[in-house]
């Protein structure tokens, strides 16, 4: 018979792993596994926060208390690094966003024979959870679930519905999917839901594109200071806490770069945060960001200008990209292979990098450092708190 053997790591899904690279579910650093998979709680093992965790698909690590968070968040971001023998100069603390943070959420809804269900899907299924509480959400999103599961049951089809909730300046914009409204009553009750609960925004998508049906005023979100227009479907980070971090950390590291870049930038989340002083070109392929963020770069000032361009089919060249000081660059999952072979070939020497990515970031990385770049900073991002997505700033520097 076996020993019982410690769990020593997290593995990138959230398992516990011990010595002998045994997997267990369920299990974190300081549990002991016997034989038989009977996890032994240890000092880091915490009660689940949620009565929905283990079956609903949005958090796989409340039983982790914060010192393992920051552990994992940190081992994901500085494993996908060495992966490609890459090392920080300086590894900064980890920023972990709070409970009750999260202003954006997707869920899923669907009318049933006795009302509704409305939640998150159960992991590995397409079984929606339905949700009684949701302790990552912002209060104000969750007050919104159980009105919307009623609304839902008066008024959705018989299919699944999508729900996308953002918290603006104004209040909730909530955008529906796959919802048509037949006839005049449900069309009254969807304005009429949106008044009594004194929403910014109400989009519904009935099958060609989502349509405006209630906006008292436009909706905006305030981004260091400056009010952006907010399309809707526009992308956002998840928690205001993490975005101050990684936009106080760009303007720090940016330094006295007075002409910088800001690539990928969508509303001008980072352009906004390091306009004082400086002059900054966001770059954006969507139309409608690349909008707001022209209009409220020229209402603020003009020091924020803004320029229509799929950098993925058309990345800036290295004589484009020599006229900046610096770069800020914050690509999708995806990464930016193509900006970055030009950013390697130009004569730029400063480039913050974030990304929600740890692997793409760092075959990104790893291009920029055989281009004369050191990684002179990192700092590892876990904005989703209790998930495995992980995020992070970057620093890299050259001669």
């Amino acid at each position: 018979m076996s020993s019982p053997e410690p769990i020593i790591r997290l593995a990138a899904k959230g398992d516990g792993v011990t010595a002998s690279a045994r997997h267990v579910a369920g299990a974190v650093p300081g549990d002991v596994i016997d034989e038989s998979g009977a996890i032994t709680p240890g000092a880091h093992h915490v009660a689940a926060t949620c009565r929905h965790f283990s079956t609903c698909g949005g958090c796989q690590l409340q039983h982790a208390d914060d010192v393992v968070l920051a552990d994992f968040v940190r081992d994901r971001v500085v494993n996908a690094a060495l992966g490609q023998g890459l090392r920080p100069e300086e590894l900064l603390p980890v920023h972990l966003s709070p409970p009750h943070t999260r202003r954006r959420a997707g869920l899923h809804g669907l009318r049933t024979a006795k009302g509704a269900v409305l939640g998150y899907r159960e992991g590995g299924s397409h079984r929606v959870v339905d949700l009684a509480e949701c302790p990552v959400l912002h209060p104000q999103l969750a007050a919104l679930i159980v009105p919307l599961r009623g609304f839902i049951a008066a008024h959705g089809p018989k299919a699944m519905v999508g729900i996308d909730l953002t918290l603006a300046d104004q209040g909730v914009e909530v955008s529906l999917a796959h919802f048509p409204l037949d006839g005049l009553g449900p069309t009254e009750a969807a304005l009429d839901f949106a008044r009594d609960h004194a929403l910014a925004r109400l989009t519904v998508d009935q099958g060609y594109g989502p349509e405006t049906l209630w906006e008292p005023e436009p909706v905006t979100v305030t981004l260091s200071g400056v009010p952006v227009s907010l399309p809707p479907g526009a992308f956002l980070q998840a928690t205001q806490d993490a975005e101050s971090r990684m936009a106080a950390d760009a303007a720090e590291w940016l330094g006295d770069a007075h002409r910088i870049a800001d690539l990928f930038a969508g509303l001008g989340t980072f352009a906004f945060a390091l306009r004082e002083g400086r002059k900054v070109l966001g770059v954006e392929a969507d139309r409608a960001a690349y909008l707001a963020c022209k209009t409220a770069g020229a209402l603020a000032g003009g020091a924020v200008l803004a320029l229509h361009r799929d950098l993925f089919r058309s990345p800036l060249q290295p004589a484009e990209l020599n006229r900046f000081d610096a770069v800020l660059l914050d690509p999708p999952r995806a990464g930016a292979r193509a900006q970055v072979a030009q950013i390697a070939a130009s004569n730029l020497r400063r480039v913050v990098y974030v990304s929600c990515n740890p692997s793409s970031w760092a075959r990104d990385a790893a291009r920029l450092v055989e281009a004369g770049f050191r990684l002179a900073k990192l700092r590892p991002v876990g904005q989703f708190r209790w998930s495995t997505h992980v995020e992070l700033t970057s620093l890299f520097i050259r001669p």
